[in-house]
């Protein structure tokens, strides 16, 4: 057995990835399978006039709203996105129905039959319909702006990000005469279980949901899977058969989830001796067509309206605009990485206009142990920010290259050479839903079973998507009851065999899920009893410290806080206004590693992610319609656009998590956007304000003085 926790093992998985004989959702293939394509709406707004269908072959049919038994929506907060449009189109490629069949050209040359007439309306793009609006206060609220010497303002905007998960959206429908089974790249299967139940009218025993191999997820197989195992399930129904509906690149990237766009406005009051004493923020996103997981996300991005720092008196204000696009939703830091960019920046932006240095201003506000939230609840757990900060400006030279690099930009010529800049985001992530989230609507049940050979077997819904957790629950289960970790059984959650454990979100897996299971190892433990069966259960109950108020968003928003510093360097092209990497670095506080590689795998990834979303990955919409719709014309950064990372993990235990874990997932992505923007805010000498920094961008700044 391996004695500390954190020392890295080969992943459990690793053997069937690299010899290919993982098997994918496209990789199984049900015995008398038909395929499904959709056919989707092709005006942004208006209504469906009328609809003519072609004669079908035997074999061959049309699935649509009306075959639906139970409710025409798909069952997520709202009831607002219908699973097939039955007469009003709220965005372009919005899917009217499918047309199933045996052969995929006959499936297009019976889809290019039918044909769908509309009735246009006028569609809106602009952030003016706000269908969710939420406010909190904390302290004197707006009321400290009065007292203000002087006022400075900034709004930032942030785009699209795509998810560009390996394997596109997937689910496989299988029929039985009184159960309907989906089999699907997935990574909440009691989510999709929940919307089958509703779409179908049926009680929970008629539905199964089953995780295959997925290849990737990010947060875009949280909520869509819904939508398209609807659909599948509706048509498997109808013909009694299996269905595969299987989205290719295109078709994914055009029509599914995408990150919120958002405008964030922030106003910071400022007094006689250059102190911040009140912020006054609004966070505006555009939510699409339809408010989905929206209204969560928003709620995140307020609560981390002060990023790492303490401000005493705030007023944040959001709102979810509804626009004729695309639906966004779920996306690795839910919320936050837009709101961290516009925080950064604009601390950076104060001490600019204070005529003071940025990292002496910030250090002055950073939040320490016990320090009231954003929320007015209270950091109970260590801070060790400044060690952080100290340990990654040493590893990167930061103190150096930043006065090294401005006196260089200030003396050279810019037309020759170079700009070179370096930039550092401080930032922090909540670990697990929001205020009472976990107590009041997840509910998560674990069980472990130990069967007559002694083997232990993981009975949870969380998901591996990719980041290691059938290593890492298998290695904790091994370390908790020391047995080897050959004995330990994860499979590929079932809805049949587990109970609901909860999404994996929110950066909660380890930290909520894992702790229930150390809970029930424990149990087991001492309910051992060789060659017989025993199955142990724990269930979530909440830390009686964590106190949340939903609907004034006051008290405790998180269980827990991880905390993290990125420092990214690059270089400008003076001509082109093209961006180099030339290092990056970065420190980590993630409670405890249950296995050091794999959340270093999960630092770098996250990262790069972050950094790409800062300077790369442009998406736009016209006229309603996604622009960047392939990974051609979509770019993110291969390995010869990035450099070695050099990352460091500090060790800051959390009580209540297995072995000190907290989350880790989300926070690596967060931080790299204001990093690298600031980076190049340094190397330009101009006010960033939005991201992606694409050349196009700086050239504007560096034209507009």
């Amino acid at each position: 057995m391996v004695l500390d926790i954190s020392k890295s093992i080969n992943k459990v998985d690793n053997f069937e990835k690299i010899t290919g004989t993982a098997k994918y959702i496209d990789d199984i293939k049900p015995e008398g399978c038909l395929y499904a394509r959709t056919l989707r709406a092709t005006i942004p707004c208006g209504r469906i006039v009328s609809r003519h269908y072609p004669d079908m072959p035997e074999g061959y049919a049309i699935v649509d709203h009306q075959d639906i038994t139970g409710q025409n929506f798909v069952k997520i907060i709202f009831e607002d996105m219908p699973v097939f449009v039955e007469e009003t189109v709220n965005y372009y490629g919005e899917p009217i129905l499918l047309v199933v069949g045996e052969d995929k050209a006959t499936i297009v040359s019976l889809m290019n039959q039918i044909s769908i007439q509309y009735e246009t309306y006028e569609p809106v793009y602009d952030y003016v319909d706000s269908k969710i609006h939420k406010s909190y206060i904390k302290g004197q609220g707006e009321a400290v702006f009065d007292k203000a010497y002087k006022v400075i303002e900034h709004t930032y905007e942030t785009g699209y990000q795509e998810h560009v998960y390996i394997e596109p959206q997937g689910v496989i429908a299988l029929y039985e005469p009184d159960k309907v089974s989906l089999l699907g790249s997935i990574q909440c299967p009691y989510y999709v279980k929940n919307a089958l139940m509703n779409v179908l009218g049926c009680n929970e025993e008629e539905v199964r949901v089953e995780q295959a191999t997925t290849g990737g997820a990010f947060g875009g197989k949280e909520e869509f899977p819904s939508l398209i195992a609807c659909q599948a399930v509706v048509a498997s129904k109808k013909m009694k058969r299996p269905i595969k509906l299987i989205y290719g690149r295109e078709e994914d990237m055009a029509y599914t989830t995408k990150r919120h766009p958002a405008k964030i406005k922030i106003e910071a009051a400022i007094s006689k001796d250059h102190e911040i004493i009140g912020l006054r923020t609004h966070v505006g996103l555009d939510g699409g067509a339809y408010i989905g997981l929206s209204g969560v996300v928003l709620l995140r991005a307020m609560i981390a309206a002060t990023g790492a720092y303490t401000i005493n008196h705030l007023h944040i204000t959001g709102d979810v605009y509804i626009t004729n696009t695309v639906p966004t939703g779920a996306f690795r830091g839910f919320g936050a990485p837009q709101m961290i960019f516009a925080v950064e920046m604009m601390m950076h932006h104060i001490a600019k206009e204070l005529n003071e240095d940025p990292s002496t201003l910030r250090m002055k506000y950073l939040a320490k142990t016990g320090d009231v939230t954003s929320t007015s609840g209270h950091f109970i757990e260590p801070i060790i920010m400044e060690k952080m900060i100290q340990r990654a400006m040493e590893i990167s030279d930061f103190e150096h290259k930043i006065k090294k690099h401005k006196h260089e930009r200030i003396n050279k010529d810019s037309h020759k050479g170079v700009y070179k800049g370096i930039g550092m985001s401080w930032f922090l992530h909540g670990c697990g839903f929001t205020g009472s989230g976990e107590q009041v609507h997840i509910k998560a049940v674990v069980r472990l079973k130990k069967d007559e050979l002694n083997r232990v077997h993981i009975l949870v819904a969380a998901t591996d998507m990719g980041q290691g957790v059938k290593t890492t629950f298998r290695k904790l289960i091994a370390h908790k009851l020391n047995i080897p970790i050959e004995q330990v059984i994860f499979e590929n959650p079932d809805t049949d065999k587990v109970p609901d454990s909860g999404p994996t979100v929110a950066s909660r897996t380890m930290m909520i899920v894992g702790g229930l299971l150390a809970k029930a190892a424990d149990q087991l433990k001492h309910q051992w009893n060789d060659q017989k069966e025993v199955m142990v259960e724990e269930r979530y109950k909440q830390p009686e410290h964590i106190k949340w108020d939903d609907e004034t968003l006051q008290g405790d928003a998180y269980p827990a806080y991880s905390w993290g510093i990125n420092i990214v360097e690059v270089e400008v092209d003076p001509v082109t206004f093209e961006v180099t990497l030339q290092g990056v670095w970065s420190v980590y506080d993630v409670g405890k590693a249950i296995d050091e590689q794999v959340i270093l795998g999960q630092a770098d990834g996250g990262l790069l992610q972050g950094i790409s979303y800062g300077m790369l990955e442009v998406m736009e919409n016209k006229d309603g319609r996604v622009q960047q719709k392939t990974v051609t014309d979509y770019i993110i950064p291969t390995a010869k656009d990035t450099v070695f990372m050099e990352t460091e993990l500090m060790d800051n235990p959390y009580a209540l998590g297995p072995y000190g874990a907290k989350g880790a997932g989300e926070l690596t992505l967060i931080g790299g956007a204001p990093a690298v923007a600031l980076a190049i805010e340094n190397a330009i000498g101009k006010h960033v304000t939005r991201i992606p920094v694409v050349p196009e961008y700086i050239m504007e700044l560096m034209k507009n003085g």
